[in-house]
Parts: C-alpha cells; structure tokens; sequence
C-alpha cells in the first residue's frame, strides 16, 4: 500500500471515529459532563504510558524537562484542550449536538482568524471572503438562537488555539496527548475523589458495561488522535483539508437524524453560510496549493545540471 493510500486511510479512519463521538458520549450517561472529562483524562495517561513503554520511548520526558519554555507551551496546550473536550461533552449531553458540529465547521475560518490576529499573516483576499461569510453566518445563528452560539464558538476557538501551540511545541502525538494528559490528570483525580466523598461517582455504580466505557474513554481519546498523525505525515495539506469536514457533517447527522435536535430554516440558513464560507476557503487552499507545488516544480526545471 502506497503512504499516500495509508495517509488516507487513517485520515479516514479518525474523522469517522471523531464524527461518532456524539453516539459514545451519550452511552456514558448517567455521568455528568466533568465525571466524563475527568475519566477520559486519567485514562487517556494510563494508555499512552502503556503505548509508550510498550514502545520504550520515554526518553523524550528527559529532554522536555530541559525546555521551561516547552512545558508552559504545554501547560496552555493542556488548559485548552480541557476546555474543549469539556465543552464538548457538555454540548452532547446537553442536547446541543448540532451546535458542536457548528463549532467544527467553522474552526478553519478560526485558525485564518488566528493566524491574522496571533501571527500577523496577511491573507488573501478570497481567505478574507470566507471570513466575512462565516462573520454573517454567526450573525444569523445568533438572532436564531436568541443568542451568539456560545458553544460552537468556544469549541472553535479553543481547538484553533490548541493547534497553534501545538504547532509551536512540535511534539508528536502520543508524547503530546501523554504529557497535557499528566498536567491534568491530579484535578481530574482530585475532582473524582470529591464525587466519591459525596458519594455521587457514577464509576462502577451503573453497570459493568458503563465502567468499561468509562475506562475506554482513554483509548476512544488516544486512538483517532494518533491516526490523525499518521495522516497528516503522509497526506498533502490540501487532502488533508478536505476530509476534516466529515467529522462535523456526521456529527450533524447524528444531531438531526438519531437525536432528533431541531433544525429550523433560520438556522438552516445559518449553516448554508457557514458551508458557502467553507467552500470559499477550501477552494482557495486547493487552488493556492497547486499553484505553490507547479511552482516549485518549475523552479527545480530551471536549476542547471551540475557539470561533471
């Protein structure tokens, strides 16, 4: 299998996985919202301790404490990342799945927005159309809602910001998702031990099927994230690109089609824009990306043989 087929196949593979979140959170009721984040992140640092000494590499913990600098980027990383799965999970079981879908359709025209605000990129002028079309559509959801839509943006942003200090950190995935685990992992076990002094744990008091899905709360955290890794090694930004919106479409579905959440024409209207927005920008990446990669390769024709 060629790495650009195996790029795809786990690009895929993990934004089916995280499309379907929506289904497995609401199998983790009766738990609240801060039970489940705090169980998906003691369990997400005993699996990846168990990969990484399965993989005898944990070598790199010694160099990272080198880096103070490395380990406040990680520190944020850790705070950001907290806020966005705990928001998410608080959307599901709030029953607000299309608002969290909302939040990942427009993430990108987020991460533009930050690489504006935060990095001082200059963008072109169809990036600053999508932008404006996202503007609009917010806009919209908000006299829909009654509202800004707190949550989607909240997800978008949060997520944008990860990503940005992560890609300053520049560690890979399953040291990453271990460390920002480890910071967090003494208050998700202080607030655990809170619950069970009140006596309010749902852990192990529900089923044996509910405890294995809080425990599997590690793995379903750990895995698709390690494949979008692999992906993103072995893909072109620009396929990359393209299948990040199945996650969000399938989140949609599961919203509207399994949970029933309504779907009234202004907010229809909203998303209408919000796509319009996304093809905007994905047309202009695509288009950018091939005129970047013929140029590249136009320069390589123009470089003189060296003469023997």
């Amino acid at each position: 299998m060629t790495p650009l087929r195996l790029g795809y196949l786990y690009g895929l593979g993990a934004y089916l996985l995280w499309g379907f979140f929506p289904l497995y959170f609401k199998l983790l009721r009766p738990s609240g919202p801060l039970e489940i984040l705090a169980h998906r992140v003691v369990w997400s640092v005993v699996f990846v301790a168990l990969l990484l000494g399965a993989l005898r590499n944990v070598g790199f913990l010694r160099a990272l404490l080198r880096r103070p600098w490395a380990l406040a980027g990680i520190v944020t990383a850790a705070a950001l990342i907290a806020v966005n799965w705990g928001t998410y999970i608080y959307g599901v079981s709030s029953e607000r799945v299309v608002e969290t879908a909302l939040g990942y359709f427009i993430n990108p025209l987020v991460v533009v927005l930050l690489g504006v605000t935060v990095l001082r990129e200059r963008l072109r002028p169809a990036q600053w159309v999508a932008l404006g079309i996202g503007a609009a559509a917010v806009a919209v959801l908000a006299v829909d809602y009654g509202r800004p839509p707190w949550l989607a943006l909240t997800l978008a942003f949060s997520f944008a910001g990860y990503g940005l200090v992560k890609k300053r950190l520049g560690l890979p995935a399953a040291e990453g998702l271990f460390v920002e685990s480890a910071v967090l992992a003494l208050p998700a076990l202080g607030y655990l031990g809170w619950l069970t002094a009140l006596g309010d744990l749902t852990f192990g008091h529900v089923s044996a099927a509910h405890t294995a899905l809080l425990v599997l709360a590690g793995v379903a955290t750990a895995i698709p994230l390690l494949m979008f890794a692999g992906a993103a090694n072995r893909l072109p930004l620009s396929g990359l690109g393209m299948i990040q919106y199945l996650a969000p479409i399938l989140q949609l579905a599961c919203g509207v089609l399994i949970f029933h959440e309504p779907m009234p024409p202004a907010r229809l209207a909203g998303f209408a824009l919000v796509w319009l927005a996304l093809v905007v920008f994905t047309f202009d990446a695509v288009r950018t990306s091939r005129h970047t990669r013929a140029e590249s390769r136009a320069r390589e024709l123009a470089v003189p043989a060296p003469t023997p």
